[in-house]
């Protein structure tokens, strides 16, 4: 069997996988709260306890850059490697990808269901491809075309230096700029982000945070899907919220675009993590797309690139799995 996982700040998904079987389909698959194990060893613990298997390789995707098959979990104090893996799951073939980079290895072999497309564009054929994902964190990726297939590599642009576009965002750089050493999109375009805008425009007076919210976020191990429900919902409206889902669309579209631009991807482009398919309504609004296409001199060429957004929340799952199948078979085509 091939044991596959997705290692995120928020939640681990570890699978098995038959050596012929296909990256879509796991035998057995299971989900945990990351925070709540000291290490990913541990997880694995409580895995193969529950679905004891004889696994013959692994290959994990991981929130965070791997160098020499070694991983420090951005949003996690956990540091994963390769050798301690093997140690764990016998002498096999470990491998350790980013998981932006997994997310890009799905994208080929997603159906249309899959995906829902914002924009349909004129895509080039085998033109480059980009993947943005706003997530816990907010993780970037690109596919080039080889010749015979995409290939995938990862990047780290979520945790480039935030710019502003006009005055709210000025203020809003300045606002985080008096709490933190580096503002990163991250810090403003991801699951972390999300509270940090609504922190700004809460107190800059924006609007009166209702008791009933406020009294919510207390409650909450995390802030970020009552903010982003309390801005879907209509009954009762809340301001604060609205305004923070707003701004975290624009800035989205804005990022998206400036990966567009810096790989090229005339192929398209793909927003995919847990937060776009929750508030897919929100994107189709407008915001985003204006902000993707609003480039000056080039806003033609982003106007012909396809957008998506992708539907399947387990795509680096599926990418991980589509790697190690790949290593089983002792080939690097995919």
């Amino acid at each position: 069997m091939l044991l596959a996982g997705d290692v995120g700040g928020t939640k681990t998904i570890l699978a098995l996988y038959p050596a012929n079987g296909h990256a879509r389909t796991p035998v057995v698959q299971a989900r945990y709260a990351s925070r709540d194990f000291p290490s990913l060893t541990r997880i694995l613990d409580t895995f193969l306890a529950e679905h004891p298997a004889t696994i013959e390789a692994a290959c994990l995707a991981v929130a965070g850059p791997v160098v020499r098959g070694k991983a420090e979990a951005t949003n996690l104090s956990w540091v994963v490697t390769e050798e301690g893996l093997r140690a764990r799951l016998g002498s096999i073939p470990v491998r350790l990808v980013n998981d932006l980079q997994a997310t890009a290895y799905a994208i080929p072999i997603l159906d249309d269901k899959d995906l829902y497309p914002l924009h349909s564009g004129e895509p080039e054929p085998q033109g480059a491809l980009a993947v943005i994902a706003p997530g816990t964190g907010l993780g970037e990726a690109y596919l080039v075309w080889d010749g015979r297939q995409y290939r995938a590599y990862p990047s780290e642009g979520g945790h480039a230096d935030f710019a502003p576009r006009n005055e709210l965002e000025m203020a809003l750089l300045r606002y985080l700029q008096q709490r933190m050493d580096h503002v990163s999109y991250e810090r403003v375009c991801s699951g972390m982000g999300v509270p940090n805008l609504y922190a700004f425009f809460r107190d800059s007076g924006y609007a009166p945070e209702p008791p009933w919210l406020a009294q919510a976020l207390l409650q909450a191990r995390d802030p970020t899907p009552v903010i982003l429900q309390a801005a879907l919902q209509a009954d009762p409206p809340c301001a604060l919220c609205t305004a923070t889902l707003d701004l975290f669309v624009s800035i989205l579209g804005a990022e998206a675009g400036n990966l567009a631009m810096k790989v090229l991807s005339t192929g398209g482009i793909y927003v995919a993590g847990g937060i776009p398919v929750r508030i897919l309504e929100a994107l189709r609004h407008g915001q985003f797309m204006k902000s993707f296409v609003h480039k000056g001199r080039l806003a033609e060429r982003l106007v012909r690139m396809p957008v998506y957004v992708v539907l399947n929340t387990q795509t680096a799952l599926i990418g991980a799995a589509r790697y190690g199948l790949a290593l089983m078979a002792g080939s690097e085509d995919f």
